[in-house]
């Protein structure tokens, strides 16, 4: 069990024939099941043509109708990444998994509040996260599939590098991860931090949650609330941008205090008094993870 996506997930890549996406999608297909997980691609200029042995489609619809894929991973340009989005939303995916950095905000907020306006089912992950990783069964995004071990372990966090830090720390301390999921930093998102805590404290198969936040929004507070008043396993918190100065913009678009609001030491006071075990130092996520067990 895991939450998202498993070894019988059909996936569709939006975007195949740019570098970015033919270097991932092969990535993707030689770790695991991917070879028949990643069932079709994406180009309207290229339909009838394939990569590497997948089909290419010119439309999304027309691939999850031939191939029963219910995932897409979008590789799509910033320009278009909003418009490639709601084609996977009004394809009635389960799940759009977004990589594409820099879209414009104004073209996800549109995107976003479409999806609410007209109650649609596609979750969205992403934009601009690393993807979703069931260890030994499938990834489907960027992230280095030597570090995962199949385990009980969930981990969820808006930095892509510290997601991919704190399962190498598992690893190491011999704590295999259930599911790893990347919800992005960018201002204007798909799923939260509360929708993935949700998830993992429903899987029978997940002990255990790292949660990883930054500086900016509330989400993370919104999430420890949340996990205060429902969460039945032990989560350990860390905030990227202690030392963060009110007003600059730390790596990811959503990563800004504004207002007074959003720094880390409030995230994680708010955090810790919620009962999440919190630290200031990525280096211990691990440890205390294994430690809460």
């Amino acid at each position: 069990m895991s939450i998202l996506i498993n070894k019988d997930t059909k996936v569709i890549t939006q975007g195949i024939t740019g570098k970015t996406g033919q270097f991932h999608t092969r990535m993707c297909r030689e770790y695991a099941n991917g070879k028949n997980c990643f069932v079709a691609g994406v180009n309207p200029k290229k339909a009838g043509e394939d990569f590497e042995g997948v089909p290419i489609y010119g439309t999304v619809k027309e691939a999850a109708a031939q191939t029963g894929a219910t995932v897409s991973v979008i590789y799509v340009p910033p320009a278009g990444a909003a418009a490639a989005i709601w084609e996977a939303v009004e394809a009635d995916l389960d799940l759009a998994i977004c990589i594409t950095e820099g879209i414009p905000v104004r073209d996800m907020m549109e995107v976003r509040d479409r999806m609410r306006r007209e109650n649609r089912k596609t979750l969205l992950l992403g934009p601009n996260c690393p993807g979703v990783i069931t260890p030994d069964e499938l990834k489907i995004g960027i992230m280095p599939g030597h570090i995962h071990r199949k385990g009980r372990i969930g981990v969820l966090s808006r930095s892509g590098t510290l997601t991919y830090e704190a399962v190498a720390q598992l690893t190491e301390l011999g704590l295999g991860q259930s599911t790893a999921v990347g919800i992005g930093g960018d201002p204007v998102n798909g799923l939260k931090h509360i929708d993935v805590m949700r998830m993992f404290n429903d899987d029978p198969d997940t002990d255990a949650v790292i949660m990883i936040g930054e500086i900016g929004g509330g989400d993370e507070e919104e999430a420890a609330y949340w996990i205060r008043d429902n969460m039945k396993k032990p989560v350990v918190g860390f905030i990227a941008g202690v030392t963060a100065p009110p007003g600059k913009r730390m790596g990811h678009a959503g990563a800004i205090i504004s207002g007074g609001k959003g720094t880390a030491q409030e995230k994680l006071e708010i955090m810790a008094a919620c009962g999440i075990t919190v630290t200031k130092n990525p280096s211990e996520m691990g440890r205390l993870l294994k430690a809460a067990l």
